[in-house]
């Protein structure tokens, strides 16, 4: 067991070079790969259960002890990224798939990397891990609407569809894992050594069977993408901080709602693209499950030096 949590720890802290390698064998291999297709939502699912595994009481005293903070990134969260993918897709030729992909992934809530970027980063962790727990409950709320607002003038939204997904894909396997840790708390604590593992297993296979079921779009439109996830994602890491910095937070407050800003859960991005677009809507989600972990470990390291102004 000493042996997998070593090795689990491992696969975590490289988890950048896992997802870019997959993706990189899905484009190369998509028979192989395709036949994860069908199971990016159950993959999904074990993830936020490993999620509810670690779930704690401290996660959301943090909301009590400081609901401005955490208030202001949850706001932060769920309007910059929105509000800037509608805008790129104004200032940006794409097509209308592509198009709601990029808006389904701005209206997505934080993903649970960021707390491990905001750890490497030195900033303020537990008000990273408030925001993400607080934007991934409101999310079957929050996401549906943003995206029948902001989208629906490029595909069809089905809200009360994407709500159900949502609640199956995210609250249920939450719930699951909060229960699991109270009628088994010996099994999980022994458990939760081996999440990374799962987490990235679950992810580098979402981002594989996304890549491998859009070959023939990414080798035509990959590289615009690219570049659009570039932008959504590195202008929601500054305006992030701008926001935070605005309003008077320390310089490990500014980090943490930075990089909770700009990062996504792209997982469920994928998964309800996937689910209700089409497997091209899906391509930003994969994409950015890409690069945000990229970006993030690069953007953790700078942080890291910096002195606070104060």
């Amino acid at each position: 067991m000493k042996a997998l949590a070593s090795f689990s720890a491992f696969v975590g802290k490289t988890f950048a070079v896992w997802v870019l390698l997959f993706a990189v064998l899905g484009f190369v291999f998509p028979e192989t790969f395709k036949f994860f297709g069908p199971y990016i939502v159950t993959l999904l699912g074990i993830i936020m259960f490993g999620m509810g595994l670690t779930l704690s009481v401290d996660d959301f005293r943090e909301v009590v002890r400081r609901p401005v903070d955490v208030g202001i990134g949850v706001a932060s969260q769920f309007l910059i990224m929105p509000l800037l993918a509608v805008l790129l897709t104004k200032i940006i030729p794409m097509s209308p798939e592509v198009a709601a992909g990029v808006i389904l992934v701005g209206c997505c809530p934080g993903g649970t990397s960021s707390n491990v970027m905001t750890y490497l980063g030195k900033g303020d962790v537990a008000l990273s891990v408030a925001c993400t727990s607080v934007t991934t409950l409101a999310a079957p709320l929050v996401t549906p609407f943003l995206v029948w607002f902001f989208a629906s003038q490029f595909l069809p939204v089905d809200a009360w569809a994407m709500f159900m997904s949502i609640v199956k894909v995210i609250l249920v396997p939450l719930a699951l894992g909060v229960l699991a840790q109270k009628l088994i708390p010996g099994i999980v604590k022994a458990a939760v050594p081996a999440l990374p593992l799962v987490s990235v297993t679950g992810i580098v296979l979402i981002v594989a069977a996304v890549v491998a079921g859009s070959k023939g779009a990414i080798a035509t439109s990959g590289l615009l993408i690219f570049v659009v996830v570039v932008l959504h994602n590195g202008i929601g890491y500054l305006l992030g901080f701008t926001a935070a910095k605005l309003t008077g937070m320390s310089l490990a407050k500014r980090k943490a709602i930075a990089v909770e800003v700009g990062m996504q859960n792209s997982g469920l991005g994928a998964a309800l693209a996937n689910a209700h677009f089409s497997p091209l809507a899906a391509v930003p989600s994969a994409i950015f499950s890409v690069w945000h972990n990229i970006s993030g470990a690069l953007l953790a390291n700078y942080f890291a030096r910096m002195k606070d102004d104060k």
